[in-house]
């Protein structure tokens, strides 16, 4: 992939992910990232702001330092720091987000270049609640289903770092022998939304319509509850030729 349409795509992304009436983020929250090759990723730098996204807020990193963070013990904050500093291209450049580990492990998946992480308030609202995942079980509405898919991964809260990237991953391979593909959407417990895709645009697009589907519940409770589709309803919209068309142009 062109190093220099990645890094372009990955700062448009953040823009709009970053752009305040979407209500996604405020000040430095979230971080995206995406895969430049096989070796190295762009990923934002920490403390950087989405809203002021460009070139110089995103740290280029190489992936297997980062990937080895998660299959040892866990890590003290100092050693965390270290060795994020360790991985970076340009040792003297912006730290890389803490979050780094889980973004390494995602882009390393098939299929997936970009990776955007925000905490939506719609969203934060229902995963707040004590009702979550009971909530967040239904399909309601067919652009739920053909851009995020089936279902999304939720995951309890983790302190953010290489505990959270190995209870993602650790979710991503339950999810994948489960459900036979890749989650489109991760939902951690009183912090926020990951989405993922192979395009810049499929991630905007999955973040969107997240972010529709809990203004939808929210609302849909508050008027005495929801009228999910029916597994038979969902079924048909996974194979429908027309919807496979719809989601194979995000990808272009």
């Amino acid at each position: 992939m062109d190093k220099t349409k990645v890094l372009n795509d990955l700062v448009r992304m953040s823009a709009n992910l970053g752009r305040p009436e979407n209500e996604y983020v405020i000040l430095g929250e979230g971080n995206t990232s995406a895969k430049i090759d096989d070796e190295t990723f762009y990923v934002k730098a920490s403390g950087a702001w989405l809203c002021e996204s460009s070139e110089d807020i995103f740290v280029e990193v190489r992936t297997a330092p980062v990937l080895d963070m998660c299959d040892g013990p866990d890590l003290t904050d100092a050693e965390i720091k270290e060795r994020l500093g360790a991985a970076r291209i340009n040792p003297d450049g912006k730290w890389p987000s803490i979050e780094t580990m889980f973004h390494a492990f995602l882009l390393s998946l098939p299929g997936v270049n970009f990776v955007g992480h925000t905490h939506p308030t719609a969203v934060n609202i229902i995963l707040c609640s004590k009702s979550a995942e009971e909530i967040l079980s239904a399909r309601i509405f067919p652009d739920q289903v053909v851009y995020c898919g089936v279902r999304p991964l939720i995951l309890p809260f983790t302190d953010p770092g290489v505990q959270l990237a190995k209870v993602i991953r650790r979710g991503v391979d339950d999810y994948i022998r489960s459900e036979g593909c890749l989650p489109k959407v991760i939902l951690v417990r009183n912090h926020g939304l990951i989405a993922v895709g192979s395009t810049a645009t499929e991630v905007e697009a999955i973040t969107a319509t997240w972010n529709k589907t809990c203004k939808i519940l929210a609302g849909a409770y508050a008027l005495g509850g929801i009228q999910p589709m029916s597994d038979e309803n969902v079924a048909r919209i996974c194979t429908r030729p027309d919807e496979d068309y719809r989601r194979e142009y995000l990808k272009k």
